[in-house]
Protein backbone atom coordinates (compact mmCIF):
# COMPACT_ATOMS: atom_id res chain seq x y z
CA UNK A 1 0.00 0.00 0.00
CA UNK A 2 0.96 3.54 -0.68
CA UNK A 3 0.02 6.88 0.77
CA UNK A 4 -0.71 9.69 -0.79
CA UNK A 5 -1.56 13.40 -0.23
CA UNK A 6 -2.37 16.18 -2.12
CA UNK A 7 -1.48 19.80 -2.19
CA UNK A 8 -1.48 22.94 -3.64
CA UNK A 9 -5.32 23.34 -4.50
CA UNK A 10 -6.72 26.64 -3.77
CA UNK A 11 -9.02 29.64 -5.30
CA UNK A 12 -7.99 30.54 -8.70
CA UNK A 13 -9.29 33.21 -11.17
CA UNK A 14 -11.28 32.17 -14.63
CA UNK A 15 -8.25 31.55 -16.84
CA UNK A 16 -5.64 31.48 -13.89
CA UNK A 17 -3.10 28.42 -12.69
CA UNK A 18 -2.31 25.84 -10.07
CA UNK A 19 0.00 23.26 -9.54
CA UNK A 20 -1.23 20.07 -7.57
CA UNK A 21 1.31 17.67 -6.03
CA UNK A 22 0.66 14.11 -5.01
CA UNK A 23 3.01 13.06 -2.31
CA UNK A 24 3.81 9.10 -2.12
CA UNK A 25 5.34 7.43 0.86
CA UNK A 26 4.81 3.59 1.77
CA UNK A 27 5.83 1.65 -0.72
CA UNK A 28 8.33 2.20 -3.59
CA UNK A 29 6.69 4.94 -5.50
CA UNK A 30 8.72 4.41 -8.63
CA UNK A 31 6.16 0.98 -9.05
CA UNK A 32 3.40 2.62 -9.39
CA UNK A 33 1.25 4.42 -12.23
CA UNK A 34 0.22 7.35 -11.29
CA UNK A 35 -3.64 9.08 -11.96
CA UNK A 36 -5.47 11.93 -11.41
CA UNK A 37 -9.37 12.49 -10.61
CA UNK A 38 -11.72 14.69 -10.17
CA UNK A 39 -15.33 15.17 -8.50
CA UNK A 40 -17.51 18.50 -9.00
CA UNK A 41 -20.72 18.73 -6.71
CA UNK A 42 -23.53 16.71 -7.69
CA UNK A 43 -21.10 14.63 -10.38
CA UNK A 44 -19.56 11.25 -10.89
CA UNK A 45 -15.86 11.09 -10.31
CA UNK A 46 -14.10 11.43 -13.88
CA UNK A 47 -10.27 10.49 -14.71
CA UNK A 48 -8.05 14.00 -15.61
CA UNK A 49 -4.61 12.45 -16.29
CA UNK A 50 -2.50 9.31 -15.92
CA UNK A 51 1.38 8.73 -16.07
CA UNK A 52 3.19 5.40 -15.94
CA UNK A 53 5.97 4.48 -13.92
CA UNK A 54 8.83 5.94 -15.63
CA UNK A 55 6.99 8.91 -16.87
CA UNK A 56 7.21 8.07 -20.22
CA UNK A 57 3.43 7.34 -21.08
CA UNK A 58 0.42 9.78 -20.45
CA UNK A 59 -3.17 10.27 -21.32
CA UNK A 60 -5.58 12.90 -20.69
CA UNK A 61 -9.20 13.48 -20.54
CA UNK A 62 -10.36 15.60 -23.70
CA UNK A 63 -11.74 18.45 -21.43
CA UNK A 64 -8.19 18.79 -20.22
CA UNK A 65 -5.93 18.10 -23.30
CA UNK A 66 -3.88 20.88 -24.16
CA UNK A 67 -4.10 22.44 -20.71
CA UNK A 68 -2.97 20.14 -18.07
CA UNK A 69 -0.19 18.44 -17.89
CA UNK A 70 0.94 15.18 -15.24
CA UNK A 71 4.05 15.27 -14.43
CA UNK A 72 6.23 12.93 -11.55
CA UNK A 73 9.89 13.21 -10.15
CA UNK A 74 10.22 9.57 -8.71
CA UNK A 75 13.45 11.11 -6.58
CA UNK A 76 11.20 13.06 -4.55
CA UNK A 77 8.35 10.49 -4.85
CA UNK A 78 5.62 13.12 -6.02
CA UNK A 79 3.30 13.33 -8.81
CA UNK A 80 2.10 17.03 -10.20
CA UNK A 81 -0.56 18.24 -11.99
CA UNK A 82 0.05 21.65 -13.95
CA UNK A 83 -3.48 23.24 -14.22
CA UNK A 84 -3.17 26.08 -16.98
CA UNK A 85 -6.39 28.01 -18.25
CA UNK A 86 -8.65 27.01 -15.77
CA UNK A 87 -12.26 26.97 -16.71
CA UNK A 88 -15.40 27.32 -14.21
CA UNK A 89 -15.77 23.11 -14.53
CA UNK A 90 -12.89 22.32 -13.56
CA UNK A 91 -14.45 23.22 -9.94
CA UNK A 92 -14.17 19.93 -7.88
CA UNK A 93 -12.23 17.86 -5.65
CA UNK A 94 -9.16 16.63 -7.16
CA UNK A 95 -7.41 13.39 -5.81
CA UNK A 96 -4.50 11.61 -7.21
CA UNK A 97 -4.05 8.07 -6.90
CA UNK A 98 -1.76 4.40 -7.64
CA UNK A 99 -1.74 1.69 -9.64
CA UNK A 100 0.14 -1.37 -10.30
CA UNK A 101 -0.94 -1.29 -13.82
CA UNK A 102 -0.49 0.87 -16.86
CA UNK A 103 -2.29 4.09 -16.90
CA UNK A 104 -6.03 3.82 -17.20
CA UNK A 105 -8.93 5.89 -17.23
CA UNK A 106 -10.68 3.67 -15.14
CA UNK A 107 -10.88 4.61 -11.19
CA UNK A 108 -11.60 0.91 -10.67
CA UNK A 109 -7.81 0.13 -12.22
CA UNK A 110 -6.45 2.15 -8.64
CA UNK A 111 -5.79 0.68 -5.51
CA UNK A 112 -4.86 4.13 -3.63
CA UNK A 113 -5.81 6.82 -2.98
CA UNK A 114 -5.17 10.69 -1.57
CA UNK A 115 -8.21 12.35 0.27
CA UNK A 116 -8.16 15.45 -2.16
CA UNK A 117 -7.53 18.98 -2.50
CA UNK A 118 -10.03 21.41 -3.39
CA UNK A 119 -10.10 23.42 -6.90
CA UNK A 120 -11.87 26.17 -6.70
CA UNK A 121 -12.49 28.71 -10.14
CA UNK A 122 -13.89 32.28 -9.88
CA UNK A 123 -15.33 33.99 -12.73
Amino acid sequence: QVQLVESGGGLVQLGGSLRLSCAASGRPFQRYTMGWFRQAPGKEREFVAAISWRGGSTTYADSVKGRFTISRDNAKNTAYLQMNTLKLEDTAVYSCAASTGRPSVLSAEYTDWGQGTQVTVSA
